[in-house]
């Protein structure tokens, strides 16, 4: 079993975890709707990815709807001491599975109750903000009433932790003025560098950074230049592109998503993937051409 420590630690809502986390999402559905093939097999993924040392995992209870949050509970619950699970709020699902924004407050103290009720919470350790704009891409614009009413809902108990996920970095700056954020998710991989700097600045100020589509999402990154590194060192294209990620910056923390524990073992075997730097200038020839 791969020891995942050896990627080292972030410190994340006052919680040490492992820097190879899990994110949850590929647990509902296709589309992420509705329940997965095999729930059994979703439970057993779970299990497997604790065992191995994952003490992080992302969620939200708009994925299935409710049906991930309701996997978590049934596989992990009662949670482990030193688990944190994140989730995030600001949509729901419609009846065709649609993503309909939700970022009204009422809406997203909707949202806390769903997760709380679904994962058998009292209080949720680290919310995010999932603001609305492209799939990819955030929107700028005020989020002043948002976050406050986050902030209400710490005030209540029913959160202790806020981040934001697709967000940019003047609403990380407002979202600051009003409460603490302890993360930022946002879309980052190998050639998607738009965040370059908001990753610096989030690690010097000791705030996690966690990529969502680290491995491009719908479309998994390619490239010939990443496939003939990759022959080199023994390893799959994306494994190098999650080890890029995890020499880019030690406020980084990964949460690939799968329902295989095939490929579960597959990208938590990159915490042994070292990487040298002449490696890394060509993984940054690779990204270059993508950078805005």
């Amino acid at each position: 079993m791969t020891d995942i420590t050896t990627a080292h630690t972030f410190s994340l809502a006052g919680r040490t975890v492992n820097r190879m986390g899990y994110g949850a999402m590929q647990l509902a559905g296709p589309g992420v709707f509705g329940p997965p093939q095999d729930r059994a097999a979703a439970i057993a993924l779970l299990r497997e990815a604790v065992a191995s040392g994952v003490n992080h995992i992302d969620t939200s209870d708009f994925y299935g709807p409710h049906v991930t949050n309701q996997i978590i509970r049934e596989a992990l619950s009662p949670y482990a001491d030193d688990l944190l699970i994140v989730t995030k709020i600001g949509a729901f699902r419609g009846d065709d599975g649609s993503w309909i924004p939700a970022p009204e407050p009422e809406d997203l103290e909707r949202g806390v109750h769903d997760n709380l009720r679904n994962l058998g919470l009292d209080t949720l350790e680290v919310v995010n903000l999932r603001l609305t704009g492209d799939l990819h891409a955030p929107k700028e614009g005020s989020i002043e009433r948002q976050v406050t009413a986050l902030a209400e809902l710490q005030r209540k108990g029913l959160v202790r932790h806020v981040g934001l996920s697709n967000a940019t970095a003047a609403q990380v700056a407002q979202a600051q003025t009003i409460t603490e954020i302890v993360c930022v998710q946002n879309h980052y991989n190998l050639v998607q560098r738009a965040d370059d700097e908001l990753v610096d600045n989030l690690a010097a100020q000791g705030i996690a950074y966690v990529p969502f589509f680290p491995l491009g999402g719908f479309t998994p990154l390619q490239s010939s230049g990443l496939s003939a590194i990759a022959d080199r060192l023994g390893a799959t294209p994306l494994q190098v592109a999650l080890a890029w990620l995890l020499h880019r910056s030690p406020n980084i923390l990964l949460i690939p998503g799968t329902k295989s524990i095939q490929h579960l073992r597959e990208n938590l075997k990159v915490a042994d993937l070292a990487l040298s730097p002449d490696v890394l200038t060509e993984l940054g020839a690779i990204a270059q051409p993508s950078v805005q």
